[in-house]
């Protein structure tokens, strides 16, 4: 790995700070980006399972659109260039980690839905599963956007610019729990707009932050974004076909097995 031996150059105070900001500004980012779907329906805004799925695919497109424009800008101010991004074909260990990582996601979002049903935890739902509704062929779409536009975009951003950021000032193991701390509470906000408790924002937001953790760590032990990114969309395609499953044989009123299975697939951390 070329960079585990590299010098480090920056403080912790300054690098924890310029990776927050470049998270936040990363979030912001897709509020702008997303103008044109909502300009062209509004209801995206309000209703969004009422508008057409043509609407909000361009919504998400748009949307992860926003995390590739932030960091494209930071590599070319910083001038750090399209170099500083690890790319390159999975090896056989790259394709270990990979299914490593999707198996540790699934068992990971298992062991958090069993916690919830049995502490009967609230957590708040996130904007994905506001945008699918009950609309199975919406499900089919968004993993085909996971694959294409959302596991490239925010392992980019999040893993190849704001975690690699956090290697000038800390060691990668330390620089994984950083990012995936920022990466969750950058969250906050976007779930607690609709949460009926502090407790049921925080929820969801724990949950970002261990699938957050478990792709950095990916991406530390491979120096290679395609890793994190193969086992993000894989992981994520396994939820949506979860739910695709739930949606079709009604799983929602098959108590408690379905129950457990929806508890997962609206955790989805999009």
């Amino acid at each position: 790995m070329a960079t585990s031996t590299r010098r480090r150059t920056d403080g912790p105070l300054r690098s924890t700070l310029v990776a927050a900001g470049l998270a936040i500004v990363g979030l912001l980012a897709t509020q702008f980006t997303t103008l044109p779907a909502l300009l062209l329906d509004v209801r995206l805004a309000t209703a969004p399972t009422e508008t057409s799925i043509a609407s909000r695919t361009l919504f998400f497109v748009l949307n992860f659109a926003g995390f590739v424009l932030v960091g494209a800008v930071y590599l070319v101010v910083t001038d750090r260039g399209w170099s500083y991004v690890d790319v390159r074909p999975p090896t056989r260990r790259g394709w270990a980690y990979v299914l490593l990582g999707i198996v540790a996601s699934v068992a990971f979002y298992v062991l958090i839905s069993v916690t919830i049903q049995l502490l009967s935890l609230p957590a708040s739902e996130n904007q994905v599963t506001s945008f699918i509704g009950d609309d199975q062929t919406m499900v089919l779409v968004m993993i085909a956007i996971v694959f294409f536009f959302n596991a490239p975009a925010e392992e980019f951003l999040y893993r190849n610019i704001v975690q690699k950021r956090l290697y000038d000032a800390f060691s990668r193991l330390q620089a994984v729990a950083i990012a995936s701390l920022v990466f969750g509470l950058i969250h906050f906000p976007v779930y607690a707009v609709s949460s009926p408790s502090l407790l049921a924002t925080m929820v969801p937001v724990v949950v970002v932050m261990g699938g957050a953790a478990v792709f950095g760590y990916l991406y530390a032990k491979t120096d290679n974004l395609l890793v994190p990114i193969a086992a993000h969309a894989a992981f994520n395609a396994l939820q949506f076909g979860l739910l695709y499953f739930a949606l079709e044989y009604d799983l929602e009123e098959a108590a408690p097995a379905g129950e457990a299975i929806l508890a997962v697939v609206t955790a989805i951390p999009l």
